[in-house]
């Protein structure tokens, strides 16, 4: 039974590693192996991207409403087209992903993958494109990158982060749409993986553990996309690079020893 120190565990990973380029998913499967809660994997996820989903609504809520009020934008139409190679893949490939995602087989390579993409990623050159200047072609190559994200432990965030600095848009505002860009991609898990659970049985977890853990990843989402785009506007991608590819080797060596 998940208790509810763990949800806020959980829930604070979840929140962070959501938006910092490190791979949420994959440092949730190693969290629930740590508290052995292997078997409370669909209801817990939903509800920390759960989470996640109200932290970036919240921090993104002055261009919602401008959505809401304008459908026809040119910011609408990015999202949508950023968001296309991400659902053609997850339809196609669902089940050979879930299945991945269970075992975890190929969360050490995941995780090398990603700090190799940041680490060159962050030796380009600084872009210059703003928000304005983004284009449809670039909304699609970093949505195409997100949908590499499938994969349990390749960081969604970290991708399209990587996409955005090739793609030339300065450090700042490729934070800011990469995360942006996450809601329709947050929100659409959320909603697939609600339907698998209305038609499936649901895990034993007290309602009082899932609240905590949707507070805390709501919180902790939150703060994280803020520091995020503050941090990188001045900093590099190296530490995260350096992070997960240490990260992966560790889960590495532990595969290969049979510890886990």
């Amino acid at each position: 039974m998940l208790s509810k120190l763990e949800a806020f565990i959980l829930g604070i990973i979840q929140g962070i590693t959501e938006f910092l380029p490190i791979s949420s998913t994959g440092h949730l499967y190693l969290g629930r192996n740590l508290f052995g809660l292997q078997e409370a994997g669909l209801l817990l996820d939903t509800m920390l991207h759960l989470g996640t989903l109200v932290a970036v609504f919240v921090f993104y809520r002055r261009e919602f409403a401008m959505m809401i009020k304008n459908p026809f934008s040119k910011l609408t139409f990015l999202l949508i087209v950023g968001t296309i190679p991400a659902v053609i893949i997850g339809l196609l490939f669902k089940d050979y992903f879930e299945e991945i995602s269970k075992t975890g087989v190929t969360i050490g390579w995941e995780f090398l993958l990603t700090g190799l993409f940041l680490w060159f990623a962050d030796s380009a050159k600084n872009g210059y494109k703003k928000m304005d200047d983004i284009s449809y072609k670039d909304a699609f190559i970093i949505g195409s990158f997100q949908a590499a994200a499938i994969f349990p432990a390749i960081s969604r965030s970290g991708m399209t982060i990587v996409a955005a600095l090739w793609r030339k848009l300065d450090r700042e505002t490729a934070a800011y749409f990469s995360f942006l860009l996450s809601t329709p991609a947050i929100a659409g898990a959320v909603v697939l993986q609600s339907l698998e659970l209305v038609s499936g049985a649901g895990e034993e977890i007290s309602l009082s553990g899932l609240l905590v853990g949707i507070i805390s990843s709501a919180i902790f989402g939150y703060i994280a996309v803020k520091w995020m785009i503050g941090y990188l506007k001045k900093h590099s991608l190296k530490p995260f690079a350096i992070y997960v590819s240490v990260l992966g080797l560790a889960v590495l060596l532990l595969q290969f020893t049979g510890k886990f």
